[in-house]
């Protein structure tokens, strides 16, 4: 088999590719390709289940939580987290760390206002900038855990006296996290998970629901 050792997409198990297959030809016994089945089917309900239950294993997720996968890859999240957190004048922490970080920045604007607190651009994004005071009237701090196009990786997150939202496409599953320490976590799964297209979202269930503008339902 051959290796892919760039940071993504990860290779797959064979094991995974093989009932990948099968799914296609039979799914779960039903005759049917995993391509002709509901998505709300008991059988395709169950592999969600399983798939959210592996996450909670692997990753300690306390109760009070949801685990999610949605499309559009961890990018969408950019846009998805300030229309979902913040209302309309409200700001939101920000630490710039390189690439992602900086494109979900400019995300920002469209819902509230972002305060960037501290940034590693001026040496290319080289180092994790220390030292900086996190406002306590912030909405949320978001922050970047590897940032792989730079070779730069948090090694300890910060004590935070507002939400931490972090981006973890990077090294999710690559160490043990406190997860009860975060508001939300997300991940784009080609990295460490799974094939690209499928996001990860770990939220914490009371930070939804608060926003006072008109959702899409």
């Amino acid at each position: 088999k051959v290796h892919n050792f760039s940071a993504g997409p990860a290779i797959l198990p064979q094991s995974a590719i093989d009932a990948s297959i099968e799914a296609i030809r039979n799914f779960a016994g039903t005759g049917l390709s995993l391509l002709e089945v509901s998505h709300r089917g008991k059988e395709f309900v169950a592999v969600m289940d399983e798939a959210r239950a592996i996450v909670k294993e692997l990753f300690n997720v306390p109760d009070g939580y949801s685990i999610l996968f949605l499309q559009g890859g961890a990018s969408t999240q950019f846009t998805m987290i300030p229309c979902n957190l913040l209302n309309d004048g409200e700001t939101a922490a920000y630490v710039n760390t390189g690439t992602w970080a900086t494109k979900a920045i400019e995300e920002v604007d469209r819902y509230g206002k972002a305060n960037v607190l501290a940034s590693s651009e001026d040496k290319n994004f080289s180092y994790i900038p220390k030292g900086y005071s996190i406002p306590a009237d912030a909405k949320y701090l978001h922050i970047t855990s590897n940032n792989t196009i730079y070779g730069t990786q948090m090694h300890s997150f910060p004590q935070s006296p507002i939400d931490v939202v972090c981006d973890m496409s990077s090294d999710i599953f690559s160490r043990p996290v406190d997860v009860s320490k975060f508001a939300l976590i997300y991940a784009g799964a080609q990295k460490n998970m799974g094939p690209a297209g499928v996001t990860l979202v770990i939220v914490r269930d009371d930070i939804l629901g608060k926003v006072t503008r008109n959702m899409p339902t």
